[in-house]
């Protein structure tokens, strides 16, 4: 039973890592029909930032995290206002390119600037632990796992029940028809992008304690994060985050009770057996369009 409960709280802190920017991807491409691949490099490029400022200043790891999501939001918008605007007219698969070209541009621009030397960020809480059943589970992961389910709710209640919120969810049906209705197609975008860079910049934070912050840091979070878009569906702002825990779940029973060695590979081959059967995820619905 212990174990269990180990395996439990690390499947959620790992699943709100996967779900975070999991849920900035879906963001983008609810409002801009784009698959934004350069989610993780994002992440990466502002955790330099918010390590560079907590080296520099001696402050806490959640102010710096603040620092590095600030920077975050700000790079968002830079990128919406002067490379995903321009490209407005241009195919849906013409924008994911350059998504792909963002992150060359990421990935050559961090070593340049930061260094190429791993830096290392502490977790936001640096000791202490709680005991429940015979389990330990330190106070850092259960911020991590409280942080990334309050910031997936409050997104999901700004969603549903405010203005910008039904602003989003028009847009994300129907860009044309909510641009007539005199919603600010525009801005709502680039706050896609905006929200998106500091989500993903959240997760890497609290990744980076485990790994380091470093170039390819988020390599593994951004294919299970585009994995969880596929397995909750691309139709919804919430499937990809069930799809998220699932796998962050799935994983870590597979690589513990099945095998440590064949855990991912076994993961993947069963998500791509359920996607045969269910192609549209497990949220998501098939679209019928009438001609």
């Amino acid at each position: 039973m212990s174990t269990f409960l180990q395996l439990l709280f690390s499947s959620l802190e790992t699943g709100s890592v996967y779900a975070l920017a999991a849920l900035g991807i879906i963001i983008i491409f609810r409002t801009s029909k784009t698959t934004n691949f350069a989610q993780g490099s994002l992440g990466m490029f502002n955790a330099f930032v918010a390590t560079i400022f907590l080296m520099s200043n001696n402050i806490s790891p959640l102010v710096a995290a603040v620092v590095g999501m600030i920077s975050a939001f700000t790079t968002g918008v830079v990128i919406d206002l002067i490379i995903m605007r321009r490209a407005k007219n241009i195919s849906p698969l013409s924008k994911q390119i350059i998504t792909f070209g963002l992150i060359m541009l990421l990935s050559g621009v961090a070593p340049m600037v930061f260094g190429t030397s791993p830096l290392s960020f502490p977790r936001f809480i640096q000791s202490g632990t709680l005991e429940m059943v015979s389990a330990s589970i330190t106070h850092n992961a259960f911020l991590n796992i409280g942080i990334g389910i309050a910031i997936m709710l409050s997104l999901f209640y700004f969603l549903q029940k405010t203005k910008w919120g039904l602003a989003v969810r028009v847009t994300a049906s129907n860009e044309q028809t909510a641009r007539l209705m005199g919603v600010p197609t525009k801005t709502v975008t680039m706050g896609a992008w905006a929200v998106a860079a500091a989500l993903g910049t959240l997760s890497a934070l609290m990744l980076a304690p485990a790994i380091t912050v470093n170039i390819s840091m988020m390599d593994n979070v951004q294919i299970n994060a585009l994995i969880a878009c596929v397995l909750g569906g691309f139709q919804t702002f919430y499937g990809p985050v069930i799809g998220a825990y699932i796998i962050g779940l799935s994983k870590n029973m597979l690589v513990y009770y099945v095998s440590s060695t064949w855990g991912d590979a076994i993961l993947y081959t069963l998500i791509l057996g359920f996607m045969v059967f269910r192609p549209n995820g497990i949220i998501g619905k098939r679209i019928i369009k009438k001609v």
